[in-house]
């Protein structure tokens, strides 16, 4: 499942980051590494950005970022 396929509230463990480049490296650096926990804590009304809680601290992600993490939910 995609991150971006998340709900409001609902958690998830990354399994996979299908980003490429500078993204990727970027992300990587940001500690959204595969085994990590993350939060959905807010969707936009048309769905963009989605806000999330990971390691600590608050991250606003385009739709477009999200669909490349790949998650495990959480129950």
């Amino acid at each position: 499942m995609k991150l971006s396929d998340l709900k409001k509230g609902e958690r998830g463990k990354i399994v996979a980051l299908n980003l490429k480049g500078a993204l990727k490296k970027r992300f990587q650096e940001m500690g959204i590494l595969p085994g990590e926990e993350v939060l959905v804590e807010r969707v936009a009304p048309l769905g963009d950005p989605v806000e999330i809680y990971i390691k600590g601290y608050h991250l606003s992600l385009r739709m477009e970022e999200a669909e490349g993490i790949e998650v495990e939910v959480l129950k």
